[in-house]
């Protein structure tokens, strides 16, 4: 009798919960989706969904019910989007900004960083850190790239002999040697052998949240720590070693800071290797002021440990899935290799400049197509805080209700048949001579005021690691294939497979 009257009462909580979304419904009947029953919706397609599946099923989605759809789960009401009209509009509002609430798994780490925060934080340490990507500032950072990315073709010399191997650990190394230099002004040897406990902490957490990330419970801290208690404490444990060595490295670089600013005239000193100081992000962060008060250790430790992740994942995978795709494309990389010899010679020893650098026009088509057809951040999400009013030429006006979670499926918009000719091969000549696209149907690095800061670091430093790899060393067709799948950023579940051989012809 009492288990009867449970389930009488979780139904009639249930149907009660449904009622009172009957306005939201009301909202968005306009909008295809699959069947949702009243309060489980669609909870049946849920169930289907994990990393390795999840990209296949969503343009299955849009095969069926079209680019724009709406699905229920429980209470919640997903906004799934693949119309370049609606993102526009969405991603281009000063209102809608609030990050969905799923990354707030990574909020222990990066606390109320650039990535996590909104509203008046957000917009001052925006305005705070944007001069960091001003072009002088970025020529001194290109000269990390150049020097980390000679080890990282000295390293890949051992894997020069044709064998089969994966380059992703060499890629993540040297991304995460080159952003902490220019984030933090400070090396960590992550390739050398004798890597600090810092860069092992960040790629193993890494790893972990990107788990988490697609895991509705795990998601959640309390229940993450409930099901999975070794792991909680080790999580505990990897960001109290990053925040330790994040602060210690904020306490060095202000004091220095503080005794060069005493030196009368000049700005040059020397680091710790005898080599000039180069302007960091630390740096600027150090200097700047809210409302005349400078940053507190830990607000700056937030956009620190933010580029820290923001600057080291997305762009390994995206240096990964490139060299991958150029291994099974000779004839794109003789083309490379041609535009590189021209531009920048075979002078091993010759600096690479950001001026050089600019002058690889077809390496640059070959980057917006490796990020086509495999964006690092293949979804992106938005929480209405209200309710957002659009147009739209297909679906007329209509109005998605405050409380909606906005998913913006990037993957999934890049490959559309309709913008892009054969959208799963791999063809940079179509970003050649100026081609456009339609705006908001490329949008590798997001759009609007949202959009990825340091999209032209990023691409700089990709373009450097494939001219110094592709100059030095022949990709060859090795290993299976990628398989995408969707964590935090996007990986390929069979790894980054292909083979190597130096060139002696130059």
């Amino acid at each position: 009798m009492l288990l009867f009257l449970l389930v009488v009462l979780l139904l009639s909580a249930g149907w009660l919960v449904h009622l009172s979304q009957a306005e939201r419904r009301r909202k968005v009947a306009n909008l295809p989706g699959p069947v949702c029953p009243p309060f489980f919706g669609a909870l049946h397609l849920m169930f289907r969904l994990s990393p390795k599946t999840f990209l296949k099923l969503g343009r299955e989605y849009i095969s069926q019910y079209g680019p724009l759809q709406r699905v229920w789960v429980f209470n919640r009401l997903l906004i799934l989007s693949g119309d370049a009209e609606l993102n526009e509009q969405l991603l281009s509002s000063q209102e809608h900004l609030v990050k969905h609430p799923v990354y707030r798994v990574l909020g222990q780490w990066l606390g109320n960083g650039l990535l996590l925060s909104d509203g008046k934080t957000w917009h001052q340490r925006r305005k705070i850190i944007t001069p960091t990507f001003h072009f002088s500032i970025l020529e001194q950072f290109v000269e990390v790239f150049d020097q980390q990315s000679n080890i990282c073709v000295k390293r890949l010399a051992s894997k020069a002999n044709g064998e089969t191997f994966d380059v992703y650990r060499y890629v993540c190394a040297a991304t995460l040697d080159i952003i902490a230099e220019t984030a933090m002004g400070t090396k960590i040897h992550a390739q050398a052998n004798e890597s600090t406990p810092y860069a092992e902490a960040v790629k193993e957490c890494t790893a972990l949240l990107s788990w988490r990330f697609m895991s509705v419970y795990l998601q959640i801290e309390l229940l993450f720590a409930l099901t999975h208690p070794h792991l909680k404490w080790r999580q505990t444990k990897l960001i109290r070693t990053m925040h330790a060595f994040t602060i210690k490295v904020i306490e060095q670089r202000r004091q220095a800071l503080e005794e060069q600013q005493k030196k009368s005239g000049s700005d040059i000193v020397e680091d710790d290797v005898g080599s000039k100081r180069r302007m960091a992000l630390l740096d600027v962060l150090l200097m700047a002021t809210v409302d005349g008060k400078p940053l507190t250790n830990d607000e700056i430790r937030e956009e620190v440990d933010t580029f820290m992740f923001e600057g080291h994942d997305t762009t390994t995978s995206a240096l990964s899935f490139c060299l991958h795709e150029l291994s099974r494309h000779p004839q794109v990389q003789e083309k490379m290799l041609e535009e590189i010899l021209r531009v920048l010679g075979n002078d091993r020893s010759r600096p690479i400049t950001i001026r050089d650098l600019g002058e690889l026009k077809y390496i640059e088509c070959v980057i917006k197509e490796s990020l086509r057809m495999y964006p690092p951040v293949p979804i992106v999400g938005r929480k209405l805080e209200k309710d957002f009013k659009y147009t739209n030429s297909t679906y007329g006006d209509g109005v998605l209700p405050a409380g909606s979670e906005f998913l913006i499926g990037i993957y999934a918009i890049q490959r559309h048949p309709a913008t892009y000719t054969n959208p799963d091969q791999f063809i940079p000549e179509r970003h050649e001579d100026g081609k456009r696209v339609a705006p908001f149907e490329y949008i590798p690095f997001s759009a609007g005021p949202r959009n990825c800061i340091g999209q032209k670091f990023a691409q700089l430093e990709i373009k450097m690691m494939l001219a110094k790899i592709v100059r030095e060393y022949e990709l060859l067709p090795r290993g299976e294939r990628v398989e995408c799948v969707v964590n935090i950023v996007l990986r390929s579940d069979t790894g980054f497979k292909l083979g190597m051989r130096r060139r002696n012809n130059i």
